[in-house]
């Protein structure tokens, strides 16, 4: 906010260098302040970004490690049952050749088509056990992405917020500072 005219009787009371002088004094106080106040925002503002930030680089972290987890707990659990169902076949195809070892030509037949079934329900079960994997994976994934989405809307708000809160103490400081000058101007002009 520049000074530009000072009333003739003031000007007249004080003489035309003091006049000036004191509109100088005034415009490089009015720069002052702004200046302070803009580099008190600016440091308010980035300090609290890069909290919010570090605080959500930790969040994402978390959720990716604990997907991690979750995708290693079910790999670990699918493998474990592969090698179950593996042993348990493996024990099941050992009976059936000592069976066949008495009956080699009456069981050939039958025990072909029993491996067949198991080899048919191993491989059904596998590839149900892997969709489901995946279809549990690709959940994580979406709600790790929804929870990004929701926070960095929720900081874009919280930032908006205080840009308005920011602005509105602008004001506040401006109508201030406005009303100080205009006292200190009435406390002149009364002399």
């Amino acid at each position: 906010m520049r000074f530009v005219n000072v009333p003739k009787a003031l000007r007249d009371q004080l003489g035309e260098e003091a006049t000036q002088a004191l509109v100088d004094l005034l415009n490089a106080a009015t720069d002052q302040t702004q200046a302070d106040t803009l580099a008190l925002s600016e440091g308010k503002y980035e300090r609290r970004l890069s909290e919010e930030a570090a605080r959500l680089d930790r969040r994402v972290a978390e959720e990716a490690g604990r997907l991690d987890n979750r995708i290693t707990e079910e790999a670990a659990k699918l493998d474990r049952r592969m090698t179950e169902e593996v042993a348990r076949l493996d024990n099941r195809i050992t009976e059936e050749a000592a069976k066949l070892d008495r009956r080699i030509t009456e069981e050939v037949a039958r025990l072909e088509t029993r491996i067949a079934e198991e080899v048919a329900n191993l491989d059904r079960r596998v590839t149900e056990e892997v969709a489901r994997l995946e279809n549990r994976i690709a959940e994580e994934v979406a709600k790790l992405d929804r929870r990004i989405t929701e926070e960095v809307a929720r900081l874009r708000t919280q930032i908006s917020d205080v840009r308005a809160d920011l602005i509105r103490w602008m004001f506040v400081f401006w109508v201030g500072q406005i009303g100080v000058l205009l006292g200190i101007l009435f406390a002149f002009f009364r002399r």
